[in-house]
């Protein structure tokens, strides 16, 4: 029988191999040995994408690698959400998180963790997806009517739209219907102070907490 450590290790291997297919693979022999997929998001292919993410900024890694790794623990979620949400059963929803990576942004590695563990956390997660206008974030909390709307940007020049999410949403008489969280790479407590953010989430870890906080 495979032990989780094991399947953890493998499943962090694929995804800094870029292998889309070895991660269904492993994530599939996961479910039928039962051990502990959200140990395997968190501890397996989460830390991939870290692991990516750290060589990515110390100039090792490239973007193309970073968006092949993402596509990679993106296939293995796919795989094992079927199984967390049979695992929560019928556990109420927390709420809806509207999530989405800044325009000018193609980063999308944090924003996918935080939207994966949110998932994990009992939030019902609508992903905007990378590079994504202001008006739609905007659109977004029109349609989907959600308790937090999150914004990431993982460059200063993509950052300094998380304002104009602030400003388009007061334009649009909304501000006061939703929670706006702001993250990424550059961004600090002060920035989110500083254009009127409700919740600033440091890591994917923070960004569970406070969206708990915010659902209680």
């Amino acid at each position: 029988m495979v032990s989780q450590d094991e399947i953890n290790a493998r499943a962090k291997a694929a995804v800094m191999d870029f292998d889309d297919e070895a991660v269904e693979e492993i994530c599939e022999e996961a479910i039928e040995a039962k051990v502990d997929v959200v140990s395997l998001i968190q501890d397996g292919l989460t830390a991939g994408m870290n692991e990516v993410g750290d060589q990515f900024e110390q100039g090792t890694l490239f973007l193309p690698h970073v968006i092949a790794a993402s596509e990679a623990m993106s296939a293995g979620v796919a795989v094992l959400t079927p199984v967390l949400e049979a695992q929560g059963g019928a556990v109420k929803s927390k709420g809806k998180i509207v999530i989405g990576t800044i325009e000018g942004d193609i980063h999308s590695i944090g924003k996918d963790i935080v939207a994966t563990m949110l998932k994990i956390a009992g939030f019902q997660v609508v992903d905007l997806g990378r590079d994504v206008a202001i008006a739609t974030y905007v659109d977004a909390v029109k349609e989907h009517k959600p308790l937090v709307i999150g914004s990431s940007a993982l460059m200063t020049t993509t950052m300094v739209l998380q304002m104009q999410i602030e400003e388009q949403l007061k334009e649009a008489g909304i501000r006061d219907t939703v929670l706006t969280m702001v993250g990424g790479a550059p961004v600090t407590q002060d920035w989110a102070d500083k254009i009127g953010s409700d919740i600033y989430a440091e890591n994917a870890t923070d960004a569970v907490v406070k969206c708990n906080a915010a659902a209680e």
